[in-house]
């Protein structure tokens, strides 16, 4: 079970959670869920490529954490780094197989952000702002994908929604980096935008994200099925809105003793947006 439980945090299953529920909406938003088989496969693509992506971003990031203080199962010892490798592109070859079962669009999105993945934990987090739109990226796509799985048209609806959950997933990585400042300056001299552009300057952009990503909750609100003057989905939404602003609030005056608190309030807030996304395609007032 220690092990199981390492494997668990390494991959964060929890993430692959969120995923799933994206898939899902989407594919509901997109004119209900497909075949037993076909959701089964849907579900497989995004929670095993997403588990080998985090596999390997610990891989290269284990010395990182352990300046960080990051008690991933890399640092501590309870996984080896050779058994990442492996669990990296055993994951990422399931779920790629899995995408191909569906059809050739659900495919190409597998790939690409498998190989998204890849390049990310490499060398694109060097860069400023690039490697925090991979992750805004890699929350988004699976709505992209739920779209692809029942549909060859892209949704209206199910399309704003990934690029309000691009933007603020974007916003939340810059405050990541505001967080991880000091070691990434240390260990890897990495070029994020907090070194490139400073703290003060990075938390500001992230906090402009997360007022265009509430923008755009607002206009799901006031134009698009099935969210359009939903009363289900609007005070929940209403609730995520207020924790982003806050979480940026926190990141704006440099309160670094609350970082860890808000970045985990700011992750639930995510997750939050999820769901009411979910219940919103399911439940109509």
């Amino acid at each position: 079970m220690g092990r199981l439980s390492a494997v668990m945090r390494l991959t964060r299953i929890e993430h692959s959670v969120m995923l799933v529920i994206a898939v899902v909406a989407a594919e509901i938003i997109c004119g209900g869920l497909p075949n037993a088989g076909t959701l089964a496969l849907s579900l497989i693509t995004p929670i095993f490529i997403s588990m080998g992506a985090f596999a390997i971003n610990d891989y290269f990031d284990r010395e990182v954490d352990r300046v960080n203080k990051k008690m991933r199962p890399l640092v501590t010892g309870e996984i080896s780094p050779r058994a990442a490798l492996y669990i990296t592109f055993v994951s990422m070859a399931v779920g790629i197989a899995a995408s191909v079962a569906i059809n050739i669009y659900c495919t190409a999105i597998a790939v690409a952000f498998a190989v998204l993945a890849l390049l990310y934990s490499y060398r694109l987090k060097e860069y400023p702002l690039v490697g925090n739109i991979y992750i805004g990226l890699s929350m988004a796509i699976p709505f992209a994908f739920g779209n692809y799985v029942v549909s060859v048209h892209a949704n209206a609806a199910v399309m704003a929604v990934a690029v309000m959950i691009l933007i603020a997933g974007t916003a939340r990585e810059i405050d990541a980096a505001v967080r991880d400042y000091k070691g990434d300056l240390k260990i890897r001299n990495a070029r994020t935008l907090p070194i490139a552009i400073g703290t003060k300057a990075a938390s500001a952009i992230a906090f402009a994200m997360y007022l265009a990503a509430i923008s755009i909750s607002i206009y799901l609100f006031m134009e698009l099925d099935p969210f359009r003057h939903n009363l289900v989905y609007l005070p929940l939404i209403a609730v995520v809105d207020a924790m982003l602003v806050y979480s940026g609030i926190i990141f704006l005056m440099g309160k670094e003793e609350l970082y860890d608190r808000v970045r985990n309030m700011s992750l639930g807030g995510m997750a939050l947006a999820l769901v009411t996304i979910l219940i919103a395609s399911l439940v109509h007032i």
